[in-house]
């Protein structure tokens, strides 16, 4: 079976991006224990852009949908708007979200090489 790759490609306004991080470190836990979970990594723009990218690697499309369609993911977005207006308050801010838009990107792995020893 081939693994399956999604990116979560977040727009984030200037100056939000530490706000964004700050929200998925609150979030961590809730995907990895999910069946055919297999990496997360959040990826910061270093050039060029103003968009995040949320990496997800799953053993099938199933598990994904499995996911996206389960109660830790709904729980963990319901975290983060929850986390956004207390933001907010306490910053004096409106407490929105950290990005502006999000698009998802999925893609089959056909080659995957690792670091020898």
């Amino acid at each position: 079976m081939t693994s399956v790759v999604k990116f979560n490609v977040l727009t984030v306004p200037e100056g939000e991006g530490s706000t964004l991080e700050g929200r998925f470190a609150k979030r961590a836990g809730l995907v990895e224990g999910q069946e055919g979970f297999e990496e997360f990594q959040l990826l910061r723009p270093v050039e060029g852009t103003d968009k995040y990218l949320v990496y997800t690697r799953w053993r099938s499309e199933e598990d994904f949908q499995n996911w996206v369609n389960g109660q830790d993911f709904k729980k963990g977005h319901a975290k983060a708007a929850t986390d956004a207006h207390k933001d907010g308050h306490a910053h004096g801010g409106h407490g929105g979200p950290a990005a502006t838009n999000s698009e998802i990107w999925g893609f089959e792995v056909v080659q995957h090489v690792v670091a020898k020893g």
